[in-house]
């Protein structure tokens, strides 16, 4: 018998489940435990707007048409692009984001929600109040941007101006 054989000690079945980063320990140990239900945590960059308007099935008119853009035979003799119009509003939503027709639909309706809720409540909406905080945002930092490069301009101005007196 080797000497290999002589440390070799039987493992307990366990199975170590990697925990996602950011958790605080009582968190991991919910996860880890058996027994204890964990409640659905929103992604991150996915947002879900519960408060929008509902859609309803009979407004929508759905039609599956060939896709465009990149992609060769698999986009150009395929229909899996989803065109999707809201009749009352008239507004019509063109998804091709996938090769699968389920995920654009999805996909479409959840654009189309989106574009409907702000045709309808305007500024109200949480999907117009997002895109004006970023641009909001965007302004801001182009500004600070602005700011730098005048004081990296004038820092240069006066770096010149000591080298000449000297």
């Amino acid at each position: 018998m080797s000497t290999a054989g002589l440390f070799h000690f039987p493992t307990p079945l366990t199975r170590i489940c990697p925990a996602p980063w950011g958790l605080r320990l009582w968190e991991k140990l919910t996860l880890l435990s058996p027994g204890i239900a964990v409640t659905p945590v929103q992604m991150a960059g996915k947002k879900d707007y519960p408060a929008l308007l509902s859609l309803d099935e009979n407004e929508l008119e759905e039609q599956f048409v060939k896709g465009h853009g990149p992609g060769g035979q698999a986009t150009n003799k395929t229909s899996n692009c989803v065109v999707l119009k809201h009749i009352p509003s008239g507004i019509v939503v063109k998804c091709h984001q996938t090769r699968s027709v389920d995920q654009n639909r999805k996909l479409a309706r959840k654009i189309l929600q989106e574009k409907v809720d702000v045709f309808y409540n305007g500024e109200n909406s949480p999907v117009h109040k997002e895109k004006q905080e970023a641009v909001k945002k965007k302004q801001e930092r182009k500004k600070r941007a602005k700011e730098t490069l005048e004081k990296k301009k004038l820092l240069k101005e006066l770096w010149e101006s000591s080298k000449k007196v000297h």
